[in-house]
This record gives structure tokens, C-alpha cells and sequence, in this order.
């Protein structure tokens, strides 16, 4: 029997994490989770984000019963368990040492181009909501379990050269990459969480990884000003990613 892979993709919101977990989901070996702490996250916080109660009611609401469903091998007879994971969702009071039981990976995009997506479905943000300074922390969390550098991937870069982005990330979490992972069919999953209905519309149109966007607009100042104070943490994470020569 082949090996089982659980893999914890870390990011951000408005980041591509959807896209790539389709991507994963097109192989036949491969089961995927969107965002398993979602539920947790919402009830310890205390946050009103749009279908609040409906996500509660559909996920699970203790971080502990989370973790045991993250560290259980998918349904057979598939052998690869991709979960896609926000950073801002791993309060600081979740235990951590889960995260060295599976392959880690982060997600990476610019501030700017975040904001400027995620401002257009929810104009109250401030910088915890996007996780740029939690995703730094779990960075050094997984440096220091594992002794190497984890693995770091833009979402620019695969939207550029998804095929050879892809390749690389399948080689660095120990698979062989699937060209079904280059396609879907458009609409919504039953991958999707409960909430796709407010996010996923971009998703839910497209067919594959999109060109990159084109440079956004400048943003208006409070978002400036939130950009520049996350810029740090990206930057911190950025320095370590897999980079499109590394394909070659």
C-alpha cells in the first residue's frame, strides 16, 4: 500500500487556497478538506462573518476533534488528505504540535492584491483577519519542529506557470504531480465549505489557474496604511519561496 500524505496548506484569505485545493481535488488520489477550523474559529472569536451561524452549525466547533480529523488518514482508497487551511485560524490557544505530523506548505500573496480582493467582499478588515502575522509564526513554528526550511509558494508564480509551479510542489511534498491537477469543471464542489455561496464566485466560473491579475488600483488610505503594517510579515515569509528557476 502507497504511503499516506496529509498536507497542511497555510494562507491568507483571497489567495488562490481555492483554486489549489481544486487543483488537488482533480486527483484521483486525493481527498481535500476546505478550511477545517473555520467553525472553531468563528465561535471562539466571536466574529460576525457573513453565514456565521450556518458555518457553525456545519463544521466541527472543538479545535481538538479538528485536529484528530486532520491527523486521520483520507477515505480509502485514496492516500493523499490535502487540507486547506487559513493562518488567522489557528488561535493562539490551538496546540501546535499537530503541525509536525503532517507535510506543511504555505500559500503566499502580496498585501496589495489581497486587500484589494478582499475589501470588495468585506469592507471591515483589519490585519488579524488576513493572517499575514500568524502565517509567519506557524513559519518559524514548522522551521524550528522540522530543521528545514518549509516550503513556500506564490500564488503569482502558479498563476504564471501553473504546470511548472505545480510539478515542483508535488516533487517538495513527496508526490508526482497529476497534469488533472491543471483543470476542473466550472461551478460549484462538494469540496466547497457551506460558505462558498458568498466567496466563491470567482472559482465557481473559472476552469483552471487564471493569468495574473493585472497590477490592482491604489488602495484608499486606511488600506495603505494596513498594507504597510503586514508588508513585514510577508516579506519575512516571501524570502523563502520556491522560485519559478527552480522548475527549470
Amino acid at each position: 500500500m502507497d504511503k499516506i500524505i496529509n498536507i497542511a496548506m497555510w494562507s491568507g484569505p483571497r489567495n488562490l487556497s481555492t483554486a489549489l485545493m481544486r487543483s488537488f481535488a482533480q486527483r484521483q488520489d486525493c481527498q481535500v478538506w476546505d478550511e477545517p477550523f473555520y467553525a472553531n474559529y468563528l465561535i471562539e472569536t466571536g466574529l460576525q462573518h457573513p453565514m456565521r451561524e450556518e458555518i457553525i452549525a456545519d463544521g466541527i466547533s472543538d479545535s481538538q476533534s479538528v485536529i484528530e480529523a486532520c491527523l486521520a488518514p483520507p477515505a480509502a482508497p485514496k492516500r493523499v488528505f490535502y487540507q486547506k487551511h487559513m493562518t488567522q485560524h489557528m488561535r493562539p490557544a490551538i496546540d501546535r504540535e499537530w503541525m509536525g505530523r503532517v507535510r506543511n506548505a504555505f500559500l503566499i500573496r502580496s498585501p496589495e492584491r489581497v486587500l484589494a480582493s478582499y475589501a470588495k467582499k468585506r469592507q471591515d478588515v483589519v490585519a488579524e483577519d488576513l493572517g499575514y502575522g500568524r502565517q509567519l509564526e506557524l513559519f518559524h513554528r514548522i522551521a524550528d519542529q522540522s530543521g528545514e526550511v518549509p516550503i513556500v509558494i506564490d500564488s503569482t508564480d502558479i498563476r504564471k506557470s501553473p504546470r511548472a509551479m505545480l510539478m515542483i510542489l508535488c516533487e517538495r511534498l513527496g508526490l508526482a504531480f497529476d497534469p488533472a491537477m491543471l483543470s476542473w469543471q466550472s461551478g460549484p464542489s462538494v469540496d466547497d465549505g457551506i460558505w462558498g455561496k458568498h466567496w466563491y464566485d470567482n472559482i465557481w466560473k473559472s476552469t483552471g489557474f487564471a493569468a495574473p491579475d493585472e497590477d490592482p488600483e491604489p488602495l484608499p488610505d486606511h488600506l495603505q496604511r494596513l498594507c504597510e503594517e503586514i508588508l513585514p510579515d510577508y516579506l519575512a515569509v516571501k524570502q523563502h519561496k520556491i522560485t519559478p528557476e527552480e522548475t527549470i
